[in-house]
Parts: structure tokens; C-alpha cells; sequence
């Protein structure tokens, strides 16, 4: 899911001229900084509505769990069930803090190059 952010160096040398070549070709910057723009907005909001519906039912199994864990205290799978949905909680929200991270440089990279063209909101 995160291939649009991987490649975006790749894409935007690909599409944009450098600034030796600005004025010559045919090339329509600004569509192109928009497009992937668009592409960039419609990937990371997938990929945060996906990590947090995971999220949403994790935090779900986790209050279930706890709830048998409270019934049945001594039972040793509920517990390691418990403890193993605990630690998949945790993953998941280091996860969004990933895409935070990873969301703020692929923008970054995106401004540096398509400033000239393109700005977000327009």
C-alpha cells in the first residue's frame, strides 16, 4: 500500500523536466503534480482508515479477552490471548505513527519539486 510513497523520487524525476531543461518539451507539470498529488491523498487515507479500522477491532478483541480474562482468571490461554492481542494493539498504533512519519516526508519530497507547479488546496 505504501508503493506510491516508495516510488515518488522515481515518479516525479520521471515526469517533471529539471530546471537545465524547464523551458523545453511538452511537458504539463502542473497535471502531473496534481495528479500524484491526488494519488499521494487517496493512498494515505486508505492506508490510515485500514490501520485504524484494525485498530477499532483489536481494541474490540482485546476488551473481550479481558472480560473472559476477568471471568476465568486462572485459565492460561486467555491469558497469553490477552497478552498477544495487547502486543498486536501496540504494533498497530506504532503503525499509524509510521504513516505519520512516512506521510510528512513523501509531502516534503513532493513540495521540493512540484513548488513551481503546484499547490495543495488550488
Amino acid at each position: 500500500m505504501r508503493d506510491v510513497d516508495d516510488k515518488i523520487i522515481y515518479a516525479l524525476n520521471n515526469a517533471l523536466p529539471t530546471e537545465s531543461f524547464k523551458g523545453q518539451g511538452q511537458v504539463n507539470s502542473e497535471g502531473t503534480c496534481r495528479d500524484l498529488y491526488s494519488k499521494l491523498q487517496q493512498s494515505h487515507l486508505s492506508r490510515q482508515d485500514s490501520i485504524r479500522s484494525c485498530i477499532t477491532i483489536s481494541a474490540n478483541n482485546l476488551k473481550q479477552l479481558r472480560e473472559k480474562r476477568e471471568a476465568q482468571p486462572d485459565d492460561v490461554d486467555i491469558d497469553s490471548q490477552f497478552k498477544a492481542e495487547q502486543r498486536k494493539l501496540r504494533v498497530l498504533q506504532a503503525e499509524l505513527n509510521v504513516e505519520d512519519i512516512i506521510k510528512e516526508r513523501t509531502y516534503k519530497t513532493f513540495n521540493e519539486r512540484c513548488r513551481s507547479y503546484f499547490h495543495a488546496g488550488q
